[in-house]
């Protein structure tokens, strides 16, 4: 593996934490979106970044200085990949935004880059053809808070090139991930092929009327010892992922339940921009979430 450019596609909730944790490691990250003021609005993320990995993993001034000199920025296409080895997709959660990004991006990236997809839920296969190189392209998926919860699972499809596969495994170890490779292409990979049911059943409890949100995050984490309840899990996740999963899954298989559950986010979270951590407010109010009181569980 000899990656030495990266370039994140996406600024929003993974896509600026994938390329912080990269340029902390030493890699040269290029952070591309459609906008410029999007991409401002990232580069305030860094700073709260920056005090984050000071708390959680002891960074030094000199380690930080030297991330912030390896970030650039550019809306344009074109510029944030002509030096790539490696571009790590994370548009939205939505297959047609994500084939309109890969039939752009295979017009205008060098022959030597490497496309991998965050996708949370959506198979490579589906992109493949679209990215104009099927055997350089693979999942490479992360789970939020990624410098505490450092995971990457690889996940290929039946035309991924085995020598790429394993260069995108020894590209997550090098940026402190521990690296889960999967055998074979399946939706929601390993993480959410478990978190999505457990999440889905918490908004169909709360869309049903049978509890509200801190009743439901109250009987998880004491009845598991977890840290977080399903919708504490939902803001720092992003409602706009969860949002866009389930009307997908609404759309697909016309299930009433879904349909009500994506009317009940678009009108009470999306709509009101309440989209969790990342604005302020979700299903809790940021940065004093009501689940972090002593006294939550008493």
């Amino acid at each position: 593996m000899n990656y030495k450019n990266i370039t994140i596609a996406g600024s929003g909730v993974l896509g600026y934490q994938i390329a912080f944790q990269t340029a902390f490691h030493g890699f040269k990250v290029t952070v591309y979106d459609i906008k410029d003021a999007t991409l401002e609005k990232a580069k305030l993320k860094f700073n709260t970044m920056s005090e984050a990995f000071k708390r959680d993993l002891n960074a030094t001034q000199e380690q930080l200085d030297k991330t912030f000199k390896n970030l650039s920025y550019t809306s344009d296409l074109a510029e944030a990949v002509k030096d790539a080895d490696l571009l790590i997709e994370a548009v939205p959660e939505n297959p047609k935004i994500k084939v309109d990004f890969y039939n752009k991006l295979a017009k205008v990236a060098p022959e030597k880059t490497v496309f991998a997809t965050n996708s949370s839920t959506l198979l490579p296969s589906q992109f493949a053809e679209a990215t104009g190189r099927p055997s350089k392209f693979l999942a490479l998926h992360f789970a939020n808070t990624i410098w505490i919860h450092n995971t990457a699972e690889i996940m290929g499809h039946p035309n991924t090139d085995p020598s790429v596969f394993k260069d995108v495994v020894a590209f997550a170890k090098a940026i402190g991930m521990l690296a889960l490779p999967l055998c074979k292409e399946q939706s929601g990979y390993i993480l959410n092929s478990l978190l999505v049911p457990l999440l889905s059943a918490a908004t169909s409890l709360l869309v049903n009327d049978v509890a509200e949100p801190e009743i439901i995050d109250k009987t998880w984490m004491k009845a598991t010892g977890a840290p977080l309840g399903p919708f504490g899990i939902l803001d720092v996740v992003g409602i706009t992922t969860a949002y866009n999963i389930d009307k997908m899954a609404a759309e697909k298989t016309n299930d009433p339940l879904k349909i009500k559950t994506v009317k009940y986010l678009k009108e009470n979270f999306i709509d009101q921009n309440k989209l969790g951590v990342s604005t302020g407010e979700g299903f809790y109010k940021y940065p004093n979430p009501a689940y972090k009181n002593s006294d939550f569980l008493k």
